[in-house]
């Protein structure tokens, strides 16, 4: 039987359809084999988000086609979309397939077209990113606990410093018995967690006929009770509505909910700079938000994303920023170091910040971001949380592992016929590797 393998680089909705496409390799006959060792097709599942992510796509293609002397080399995803040619140009790619038709790859291996694979006569493809619900959809193949599930794709926003929209075209989203059928097969599999995600998910449903939108469908999924806990992957402030608040802060009875975990996106705490990076908001409108969610659900993770660096970043708009994160509520931060991406319109704007200067300024904002969630993890010493305790054990202490509705991870002793299901834990001490220390409450039994 044929063997592949697959590396894939960037955000969860590259995650998922890495899974998709595995499943429907295997479907097609073909094996998987580790990282180490070589396969008959490889697959380089590309990222552009940033110039340091199109470095690491170009490395792994290399390394791939050094690994693999006797195999196929097809590279696909976010930065083959946007410059094929640099990719078509690497000695040894056999083909660059665009992000629309990442999901044919296990058809175009089989028949007529997998004899001209196996021949050497590849044709490089790039179907347009069309407006409509332009992927395949099937149910991914995942070895998690928490499977992703891809709601939505494409983007409409073009903020000034982003090359996404250009990767993967116009929003458009899951019809709503789609994903309701997908998430109850999920369930049926055993998942306890489904993580709803998608390049622009607060977008959801704007697209479909009739119009629907993000709050709906969780509330449809949660008043269905498909799975117990539905997680939000980051989602744009002005798209979080009171309702979702609502949802998650509604007491968990062992019915399904919504985690009690918000992913913000902030980029900057300077108003000036937010304008100049098209993003539709105000810090007022941030701060008001976070407060909102903290106010409701005083134990809530909230996470945002920074972009340090942005074009006339001046000292006084960073230090905005370190002030407006240091007075609220965050629990942690996704720092990012700006890059300009060649066809965005900050790629041409003055004022360019020195790279020493950015490469500080991250530095000093991931500290902060270190002390923020040390401070939430204080703050949860003590209490007792529902977690699910994922599939596999911590590799460093050998203990059960798993997550709570407000994301932390958690380590503690138990049986392994407590993976996969809900238990209640109270926290005690921070451990290694960003995880808390806990002790299982033996008193309450799992949860379905």
């Amino acid at each position: 039987m044929p063997t592949y393998k697959i590396t894939t680089l960037g955000c969860k909705v590259n995650q998922f359809e890495a899974e998709t496409l595995a499943g429907r390799l295997e479907a097609a006959g073909y094996t998987p084999v580790p990282q180490g060792e070589p396969a008959d097709l490889c697959i380089v599942n590309t990222c552009t988000v940033t110039r340091k992510a199109s470095m690491q796509s170009r490395q792994m293609t290399r390394q791939f086609i050094r690994d693999n002397p006797g195999g196929k080399v097809i590279v696909t995803g976010c930065y083959a979309e946007i410059e094929p040619e640099i990719i078509r140009s690497i000695p040894g790619v056999s083909r660059v397939i665009g992000q629309a038709d990442k999901t044919r790859i296990a058809d175009l291996m089989v028949g007529e077209d997998a004899r001209a694979v196996i021949g050497g006569n590849m044709k490089d493809i790039s179907s347009p990113l069309r407006g409509g619900s332009d992927w395949r959809f099937s149910l991914p193949k995942s070895n998690r606990t928490r499977p992703f599930l891809k709601i939505q794709d494409g983007c409409n926003s073009f903020c000034t410093y982003c090359i996404v929209p250009h990767a993967r075209g116009r929003s458009r989203s899951l019809p709503v018995n789609e994903v309701i059928d997908a998430a109850r097969q999920l369930s049926a599999f055993g998942y306890r967690e489904i993580v709803l995600t998608g390049i622009h998910v607060g977008n959801y449903g704007v697209d479909l006929h009739p119009k629907t939108n993000l709050t709906n469908l969780l509330e449809e999924m949660i008043r269905i009770n498909i799975v117990r806990r539905v997680r939000l992957s980051s989602i744009e402030p002005k798209e979080i509505t009171g309702r979702m608040i609502q949802l998650a802060a509604a007491e968990d009875h062992g019915q399904s909910t919504l985690c009690r975990h918000f992913h913000i996106p902030l980029q900057s705490g300077d108003d000036q700079v937010l304008e100049r990076m098209g993003r539709p908001y105000d810090c007022a409108l941030f701060r008001s938000l976070v407060s909102d969610i903290n106010r409701e659900i005083p134990d809530a993770g909230i996470g945002t994303d920074i972009l340090t660096g942005f074009p006339g970043e001046t000292e006084a708009a960073f230090e905005n920023t370190v002030k407006l994160i240091e007075s609220l509520p965050l629990t942690y931060l996704h720092v990012f170091p700006f890059s300009p991406r060649k066809g965005t319109p900050a790629f041409t704007y003055p004022d360019q910040v020195k790279s020493a200067v950015i490469k500080e300024r991250a530095n000093r904002l991931r500290r902060l971001g270190l002390e923020k969630k040390e401070t939430f993890f204080r703050q949860q010493r003590d209490m007792v949380h529902t977690v699910l305790v994922e599939g596999t054990r911590d590799r460093n202490t050998g203990l059960l592992k798993g997550l709570t509705s407000n994301y932390i991870p958690v380590i503690f002793e138990g049986r392994n016929e407590l993976q996969n299901t809900f238990v209640r834990v109270r926290i005690q001490t921070s451990a290694e590797s960003n995880r808390m220390r806990g002790v299982l409450e033996i008193d309450t039994p799992p949860g379905r």
